[in-house]
């Protein structure tokens, strides 16, 4: 399907990604902590630039208050460990040395995070199914690209596996992107994009804080506060209570 082929590029160019950072030559331990440190930098810094958009700080706090208590309730933070330490235990079985699985949770879950939680991954997605615009997400495409083979020199091929979350994600906001829509107008997308362009950023800041060694934030368990934030600009738009 057309709507879906921003989505299937996205995924695409990630495991293009971590392919060619598979093939760069092994780093220093050294390297890859300096590595890191640059990219934590950067994504810390994205997060914040993305969070300071807001119009209305008090849905920032709020979608994230009520985020927590959903994704805690849900024990969205285990399920993901899971599917990242099945896929540990799988790529452990098929290597030939026993050791090519060691770290990939930790890249499945963290490229997870980076690629899904920002605002081009839900405006492009709704681009892409709603009017067949798939430019946004050509511009993730090689942004996240390139991010995958810098993040597989340290975090190893988890980042690879993140292409299947992705596609979902977009995939889905793609195919419901017309029904979405239906009940939104124009000012009030303008105000969806913008919101949840802001919490992303304060997620996208919190997994910046981890890769720096700063502090382990349970970013996972916040993720609700993506759509959260959404259905109270919506309702904020019909009511008016901030």
């Amino acid at each position: 399907m057309t709507a879906l082929w921003g989505t299937t590029v996205n995924a695409v160019a990630v495991i293009l990604g971590c392919l060619a950072g598979l093939l760069l030559p092994r780093m220093s331990e050294r390297m890859r902590d300096v590595i890191m440190q640059g990219i934590g930098l950067a994504v810390l810094i994205l997060g914040i630039s993305m969070g300071l958009k807001t119009e209305n700080f008090l849905f920032v706090v709020v979608s994230l208050a009520v985020g927590a208590v959903v994704g805690t309730g849900c024990k969205l933070d285990l399920r993901l460990e899971r599917a990242g330490e099945r896929l540990e235990g799988a790529v452990r079985r098929v290597s030939s040395s026993g050791s090519g699985g060691i770290g990939v949770a930790e890249g499945f879950v963290t490229a997870t995070l980076l690629y899904c939680v920002g605002a081009m991954a839900v405006v492009g997605a709704i681009d892409s199914g709603l009017r067949g615009d798939h430019t946004l997400l050509y511009t993730k495409s090689l942004l996240d690209g390139i991010t995958a083979m810098v993040l597989t020199t340290t975090l190893g091929v988890g980042v690879g596996f993140s292409a299947a979350p992705i596609f979902l994600y977009q995939g889905a906001i793609a195919l419901s992107a017309s029904w979405i829509t239906s009940f939104l107008s124009a000012a009030e997308l303008d105000s969806v994009v913008t919101e949840v362009g802001a919490v992303g950023g304060v997620l996208i800041a919190g997994i910046g804080i981890g890769l720096l060694g700063i502090k382990k934030i349970n970013v996972v368990n916040l993720l609700p506060a993506i759509f959260i934030v959404a259905g109270l600009v919506w309702v904020n738009g019909r009511f008016g209570f901030f």
